[in-house]
């Protein structure tokens, strides 16, 4: 299993052996630190702990200072379930150089924000006609009840905030691998706004 913490940068393209172009987005994913092996035994199940990036130590508090036990301080720490983590050990180091061209990941991040929307833009409704009367409802949800009944159905898709959420996309494939920049160059979209912390399991 392959699994790294990295930030997303920014989006290009790349050509491959056939000159083929891709659409890609670059991945800063520097060297993280493995912090913990979680057994059934202990925890109730098996995963691998990793900490990635930056921060001083004087602003981690001491419970995080004493699980960490001197691996360093970590401005994010991630989980990655792994059904066998004998191939792990705490301390080690993951690095992007464990991924070769061609493998596929899936990557999850949190979307971007988009504040409060309407129903259109929202749930992609298609809005009132122009013409026939019709003045100010262009982009309206129409009506929310249900005939007989006088309530609003729950589950109703209705106006409201937008954004934020976890999102995981999976088969997309590394095109290229910038091993001394510590970069991941992955075909497609990438969750999330310049900065985002990403997810990547191979």
């Amino acid at each position: 299993m392959k699994f790294i913490l990295g930030t997303k940068l920014n989006m290009t393209q790349v050509f491959d052996k056939d000159g083929v172009v891709h659409p890609a987005t670059i991945i800063s994913a520097t060297p993280a630190v493995i912090t913990q092996i979680k057994s059934k035994e202990s925890d109730g199940y098996t995963s691998v702990q990793i900490g990635s990036g930056e921060k001083k130590a004087t602003r981690v508090n001491k419970p995080l200072t004493g699980h960490l036990k001197g691996l360093g301080s970590f401005a994010t720490i991630r989980e990655f379930r792994a059904e066998d983590t004998s191939a792990f050990k705490a301390g080690d180091k993951i690095e992007v150089s464990q991924f070769a061209l061609g493998d596929t990941v899936e990557v999850s991040a949190t979307s971007k924000g988009k504040g409060f929307q309407g129903v259109v833009k929202r749930h992609g409704f298609g809005g009132g006609p122009r013409t026939h009367g019709q003045k100010h409802s262009e982009r309206e949800p129409g009506s929310i009840g249900g005939g007989l009944r006088n309530k609003v159905p729950k589950k109703m898709r209705m106006a409201g905030r937008m954004g934020g959420d976890r999102i995981t996309v999976k088969n997309l494939k590394v095109v290229h691998i910038d091993a001394e920049q510590n970069l991941l160059y992955i075909t497609g979209a990438v969750p999330g706004r310049r900065g985002t912390i990403v997810e990547i399991r191979g």
